[in-house]
């Protein structure tokens, strides 16, 4: 990993849960990532996005 990689955590928006982590360039992206995926406790795909928890 590169020294301005960083790992964020990814909340699903329905159930508030920490599913999913990914690694993160800060400097080339500067907005929050957001992706659609699968939630085991929602048992749906929904829309996860960065958090800093």
């Amino acid at each position: 990993m590169k020294a301005q990689e960083k790992v964020v955590k990814l909340q699903c928006s329905v159930c508030k849960r920490l599913n999913y982590y990914k690694q993160k360039n800060k400097k080339a992206v500067e907005r929050k990532l957001e992706f659609q995926k699968y939630c085991k406790w929602c048992r749906k795909r929904t829309a996860h996005k960065e958090t800093k928890k």
